[in-house]
This record gives C-alpha cells, structure tokens and sequence, in this order.
C-alpha cells in the first residue's frame, strides 16, 4: 500500500488535494505531442469543426486509461514494467523489452523530429543540429529528476505545458471558432469514407503506451518514498481521490489544448494549401494571423518537442528499469535514443513521414501496455480492495477494445491504401 508521507498528505483536505497534483500533468505531455500537433491541424484543415467530438471521446477514454496506470502504481508500490517483469519469464521479458522499447524510440523520433521542425521554424536551423539541440536541452530538463526531486521536474513540465497551452491556442483569440460550428462539431457523425478513416487515425492514436507505462512509475516515485512500507486503506483512499483531480486537471489541460488545434486550423486552414505538414500549416497560420500568432505557435512547438522528448526519454528509462532491471546512465540513454532521429533527418527523411511512420510503430505497442493494465487493475490479489469495481472494468475493457481495433484498422489501411 502506499505510503502516507506526512508532507505529502497532513494538514487539511485542499492540502492533501493539492499534494496529490503533479506526476498526471507529466504523463499528459504525450497527448500534446508534436503528432498530436500533424493529427489535429489535418483534421480541422481538411473537415473543419466535423470531428471535434472524436477528440473529446479520446480524451475520456486517456483519463480513465491514465487514472489506472497511477493507481497501480501508488497501490502496489511497483510499476507496470515492473508487475510484468516479475510475472514473464527470462526470455519473455526479453521480447517485451524489445518491443517496448522500439515504441519508446518512435515515440522519441516523433518529439525530437517536431522539435526540430520547431527550431528550423523559429530560427533556420538544419533540422539534423535541431535534433542534436533538442536532446541536449531534454537531457538537462531529465537531470533535475530523480526520487528525492521529483516535484522539480514536474515543475518544469508543468512550465512547459503552459508554454505549449500559450502556443497553441493564442491563435483562437485572433481568429475564434464558430460557436454554431463547435456545436455542431460536438455530435457525433460523418461525412464519408474518408473523414471515418481519420477520426479512427485521430481515436486510434490517442493512447500512448509510453504514457501508460511511465504514469504508475511517476505516481509511485511522487507518494512511495518506500514501496515496501505497508500504509493504511485510509491514506490510499486519500491519495487516490487526490489522483483522480490529478488526472481530470491534467488530461482536461491536454484535452482543451488539442480541440483548440483542431478549432484553429478549422476557423484558419480551411483551404489552405500544404496544411497536411506542419510546416505548411505554420506557414498558412502565419500568412492568415500574421508573423507573431505564427511565432507564438512555433514557441509551443518547441516546447511540445522538449518536453514530450525528456518524458518519453523518462518512459524507456522505466521500462528497461522495470523489464531488466537494469539502469544505464542517462546521457548513454540519450544518446542511443536520439541517433535514430538525427540520423533519419541527416539523410534528408521527409519529416511528415517520419512522423507517421512512428505512430505506425507505436500502433503496434498499444496492446502490450493496454490490456496488462486493465487486467492487473481488476486483480484483487494484486491490488485487493482497490480493484476496479465491474463497471470501471468494463469501460476499461470497452475503451481497450476501441483503441486497440482502431489501430489494427490504421495498420491495415496504411498496408493496403487502396484496400
């Protein structure tokens, strides 16, 4: 059970509330990404305020998931990489491993390439030297994080959160979204062939494995200085509820930051040509709202890239820890992780494509993260009063399911575009 840390939860409720906030608005980051970013922009360019309703299902479906993960890990003490690691056998936890840890480096190349595409934006650097920048500069943000600091780091995600917020959804004050369109936009529904197979592009890629495996670590660093020290029910109820405002706060920020987009490029792109890349969008949003809403935007690119990048960096650090247990340096780490990157935009990879190809890759890791967790939430040996009552369980089957047949869909439309 978890521990009941007096400086973490004493004093009144709104104190114990407030202690609890921080390792959600961590784990978010994923959802902002710079493939969020190419996702939203297409969509509002391309069917205007049609799909609005698809990301505010997705971001249900990230809260209910992300809340699991984070109770697993302030109730057991352990994370997820960690429970599978002790249940899999040698060579089993080899494979997953590997598989694991091919999704933390599509995960990095999507940050590390955005944040590239961000600098060259901002200020014409090659796109190689920005990735080089871009992991340097993750790498200082991951040095002011270990057990006895976690609230520093969480900090400076929270910094560059609001960043990415400002960057992001300033552009709506210079262009603001039809309010009959967003209605509209709100109620579920399709308008052909093709705006069915980029809602489930836009549903599908919603769930980051690398999120679901580093939330149950960065909730247990945060409220288990001791993860073997029993604690009452009490203080797990307590730290739990205090989680749960964590994971609505936090995944609400991400949630209102990705409708912005699509609102954005709805009330701007539409018709605009070359919105499909990042680049182009940037470039119409700046045609359209002038130089500093599109400089504005670049910033919260950037940010998105750095701070997306030291926690998906944060996130394999996790899973070889859990799965091996093993450590190796950060710098090591970070180097390996961002070669593939550098590499890819040294020979000149198109970065749209860079990014798509990633979250084909992490389409794959979906059901390794996924479907461990909603099974291991639901174990009353493992987490015993706290297991997910019947209907939690079902709406965590349900929105496996969802997410999980989405991206078998994507996989097969991306192997056969003319099937």
């Amino acid at each position: 059970m978890a521990q009941d840390t007096p400086t973490r939860v004493a004093g009144g409720g709104a104190r114990r509330l407030a202690g609890s906030l921080g390792p959600a608005f961590v784990a978010c980051i994923a959802y902002v990404d710079p493939g969020n970013v190419a996702a939203n922009l297409t969509a509002g360019a391309q069917y205007g305020y049609l799909l609005t309703w698809v990301l505010v299902i997705a971001n249900a479906m990230a809260m209910l998931i992300q809340y699991q993960s984070a109770k697993l890990g302030i109730v057991t003490g352990r994370t997820l990489p960690e429970l599978l690691g002790q249940r899999l056998g040698p060579h089993g936890r080899r494979l997953y491993w590997i598989q694991a840890e091919l999704v933390a480096l599509a995960t990095d190349l999507a940050e590390v390439v955005g944040g590239a595409i961000a600098l060259q934006l901002l200020f014409r650097v090659p796109l190689p030297l920005g990735a080089l920048i871009v992991g340097v500069v993750s790498l200082g943000i991951l040095a002011i994080q270990d057990h006895r600091t976690q609230q520093r780091f969480e900090l400076a995600i929270v910094g560059l959160l609001a960043v990415i917020t400002i960057g992001f959804l300033a552009g709506l004050i210079a262009s603001p979204p039809s309010p009959a369109g967003v209605a509209a936009g709100l109620v579920p529904h399709f308008e052909g062939h093709e705006t069915l197979l980029l809602a489930a592009s836009m549903l599908g890629a919603t769930v980051m494995p690398h999120a679901i495996y580093v939330h149950s670590a960065l909730s247990r660093d945060r409220h288990r200085s001791d993860p073997h020290k029993h604690v009452p029910a009490a203080a797990v109820t307590r730290l739990l509820r205090g989680t749960r405002l964590d994971v609505v706060i936090a995944l609400g920020i991400a949630g209102v930051v990705n409708v912005g987009m699509l609102l954005l490029a709805a009330s701007t792109l539409g018709g605009k040509y070359g919105t499909d890349t990042i680049e182009g969008a940037h470039a119409a949003i700046t045609a359209t709202l002038g130089s500093l809403v599109g400089t504005v935007f670049a910033i919260g690119l950037l940010a998105s890239g750095l701070a997306s990048s030291a926690v998906g960096s944060y996130a394999g650090a996790t899973i070889m820890d859990g799965l091996l247990r093993r450590r190796i340096p950060v710098i090591l780490r970070r180097a390996i992780t961002l070669a593939p990157s550098v590499l890819l935009l040294a020979l000149g990879v198109d970065p749209t494509l860079s990014l798509v190809v990633s979250q084909v890759v992490l389409s794959f890791g979906i059901p390794f993260a996924l479907v461990p967790l909603v099974r291991l939430t639901s174990d009353r040996r493992l987490v015993g009063p706290f297991a997910s009552s019947p209907l939690l369980t079902a709406a965590s089957w349900a929105s496996a399911g969802l997410v999980i047949a989405l991206n078998l869909a994507l996989l097969w439309l991306t192997a056969m575009p003319e099937a």
